[in-house]
């Protein structure tokens, strides 16, 4: 492209999105109606929002000063900022979750970068989930920390991560059962995912809590995070199976007898051929499974594990600082935001690389 066709380049293209964006705001007598009402509904929501959440709110002091106030209390915030990210975590120790988090955090970035698709990235997680259980517990550096006394961003990020780690594969092996030739197996699969997608998240939570308990030979005691995370990761894998199940579904069968005509067995034609182009369509189903699964991760509180949002709400039922609600529950709402919007803009950006990656 020449100067002169880049210079006249932006102005076509500014012109064209304020063409399609008046034809899609104002192309229809409907279209005219929702737009106006629209304006009108922020026209009345948006100033008096403002008003308490900026302009009138409270950044610095004490409960008294946002008694005084009659906007948002955001010195709350910062009084309970550790708090609602670590929730009952000795404070003096409160580094350990925060070490994990970057850990967990710099794993998932790690992971999310297609140049670092290896064998060797599978040890990490092992390792990583590891380190981070330990220093949660206290087993590498004492005194040890109970597990009833974990919450906030930490354990969220923590449980999920795992949960859904796990999931992944478990759902691989389902999807592929339920795939199968063979009847008992195929059966097999059919049962298990029906019943864990018929099954509510809170009711699996608490067979972690009472039933699976009673299924430990000798009566010994696992501990309640771990049980809740192996009826999760369980729970998750019927979803995810059914996500991957589709895009096995969506290969031609070609592929299959393409890979069986070079010699390909079973295993090394699903490992080479098929999963990677299923894994490859699935993309936007599986990322939009991980965020459900990261907010439904706040009904752990049914069982008492302080996760984010439980950790948010009782930083509120502090005397002190006392029906400050609105301001925890809205911190909270941005951090899962944060996580969220990131992981659909990456599910965004990991679409077209590959695509490109494909193309070349």
């Amino acid at each position: 492209m020449s100067i002169s066709d880049a210079v006249y380049a932006r102005p076509w293209r500014s012109s064209a999105t304020l063409r399609t964006l008046k034809t899609g705001l104002f192309g229809t007598p409907l279209n005219s109606v929702i737009t106006i009402v629209t304006v009108a509904l922020l026209g009345w929501i948006v100033p008096p929002l403002l008003r308490w959440g900026i302009f009138d709110a409270t950044w610095t002091g004490t409960s008294a000063d946002c008694a005084l106030a009659n906007g948002a209390c955001w010195a709350f915030v910062g009084a309970k900022f550790r708090f609602i990210l670590f929730a009952f975590y000795p404070p003096a120790l409160q580094w350990r979750p925060l070490v994990v988090m970057v850990l967990l955090l710099g794993l998932l970035v790690i992971t999310a970068q297609p140049r670092f698709w290896r064998k060797g990235l599978l040890v990490a997680w092992f390792v990583v989930v590891a380190v981070s259980w330990s220093l949660m517990s206290g087993t590498l550096v004492p005194p040890a920390v109970p597990s009833n006394q974990w919450g906030g961003l930490a354990v969220t990020l923590f449980v999920w991560s795992v949960c859904f780690g796990l999931a992944t594969p478990l759902a691989i092996l389902l999807a592929l059962a339920r795939r199968s030739s063979m009847g008992g197996l195929r059966t097999l699969a059919i049962a298990f995912i029906e019943l864990m997608r018929g099954t509510p998240m809170v009711a699996i939570l608490y067979v972690a809590m009472l039933i699976l308990p009673m299924a430990v030979p000798n009566g010994q005691l696992i501990d309640k995070n771990v049980r809740a995370m192996i009826m999760i990761t369980l729970f998750w894998s019927a979803y995810v199976a059914e996500v991957v199940r589709a895009g096995l579904q969506a290969i031609p069968a070609g592929q299959h007898e393409a890979a069986t005509a070079l010699g390909l067995g079973y295993w090394r034609t699903m490992q080479l051929v098929v999963l990677p182009q299923a894994l490859r369509l699935v993309i936007p189903g599986m990322v939009n499974l991980a965020i459900g699964f990261l907010l439904a991760t706040s009904l752990l509180a049914v069982i008492g594990i302080f996760d984010l949002l439980n950790a948010a709400r009782s930083s509120a039922a502090d005397p002190q600082w006392l029906g400050y609600y609105d301001e925890a529950y809205l911190f909270a709402a941005l951090i899962y935001f944060v996580l969220c919007f990131g992981g659909s803009r990456y599910s965004l950006w990991l679409e077209t690389y590959l695509r490109r990656s494909q193309r070349h």
